[in-house]
């Protein structure tokens, strides 16, 4: 098997995508390396921070990056901002990442514990967690039919699978709320649906599933600074330690790429072997 083969099977050049949540902590390792492995990306994200994270970018990448900022919880300006890309770009690739990080949606906060969540919350986190995914796949999916060719790549976590163990969460202020789990397994089921409809046009819709990942400290919504639980996080896994962003990018590389081509409707758990056991 030639250098060439491989080569062509995980090349994105010529490749165009949409990052949504572009701003944020996968975000932003998202779209560098979708750019890095010769792809156009479109970064989606509220406030100005998309737009400094682009053009950054840009000075290094040039006219391979495009960005839209967009309220993702204000419908028409979000199906406007996608309706333009499309108008724009013929998209191959379509990597839903964004999600609500925020009291608003519960998490590390005490409003949002199993006793206290409230409706409003819930509903949150539905729309952030399976709803702005959705409709970015109603509009992105109508294009890629036409050309009847394209990757779907749903970023949902091992929380999905699993639920929380409680006393990793014992003494700390950061905790996943319960409404976060069961966004994110609803979005593995909108997965398998979507790969079973869209199977027949070509398009490959599969998951992202990353586990224990913590955003340490980091730039937009901060994350856990706390070494015990740190290293309480790491004794949970199988490799004894927690997530690198590296950790995900083969794993998008692959999902993204003709390399994955026979793929679909699949999960691909990156979590250092916590849910085996």
């Amino acid at each position: 098997m030639g250098s060439d083969l491989i080569n062509t099977l995980f090349s994105l050049k010529d490749k165009a995508a949409i990052v949504t949540g572009a701003g944020g902590y996968f975000g932003l390792a998202f779209s560098e390396c979708l750019l890095s492995s010769g792809a156009k990306v479109v970064m989606l994200g509220r406030g100005k921070k998309i737009k400094r994270s682009a053009d950054e970018f840009k000075s290094r990448f040039g006219e391979k990056v495009d960005y839209g900022v967009v309220d993702f919880y204000d419908e028409n300006a979000y199906k406007k901002c996608l309706d333009k890309i499309m108008d724009d770009h013929v998209i191959d690739i379509l990597v839903n990442n964004a999600f609500d990080f925020s009291k608003d949606t519960g998490f590390n906060d005490p409003s949002g514990k199993l006793e206290n969540i409230s409706k409003k919350q819930w509903e949150k986190s539905l729309e952030s967690g399976v709803y702005w995914h959705a409709l970015a796949i109603q509009i992105v999916g109508e294009k890629m039919k036409m050309k009847k060719k394209g990757s779907i790549i749903n970023v949902s976590s091992m929380y999905g699978i699993v639920s929380p163990d409680p006393s990793v969460y014992e003494g700390v202020e950061v905790f996943n709320p319960p409404s976060y789990g069961a966004a994110k397994a609803g979005l593995l089921a909108l997965t398998r649906y979507v790969a079973s409809f869209y199977g027949r046009y070509n398009i490959r819709c599969n998951a992202l599933v990353p586990g224990a990942f913590p955003n340490v400290g980091r730039e937009p919504y901060g994350g856990p600074t706390d070494d015990k639980f740190l290293r309480e996080l790491a004794e949970k896994t199988v490799l004894g330690r927690v997530g690198k962003l590296n950790d995900l990018l083969g794993a998008l590389i692959f999902l993204s790429s003709d390399s994955s081509s026979y793929m679909t409707g699949q999960n691909v758990v990156i979590d250092g072997g916590w849910t085996v056991r």
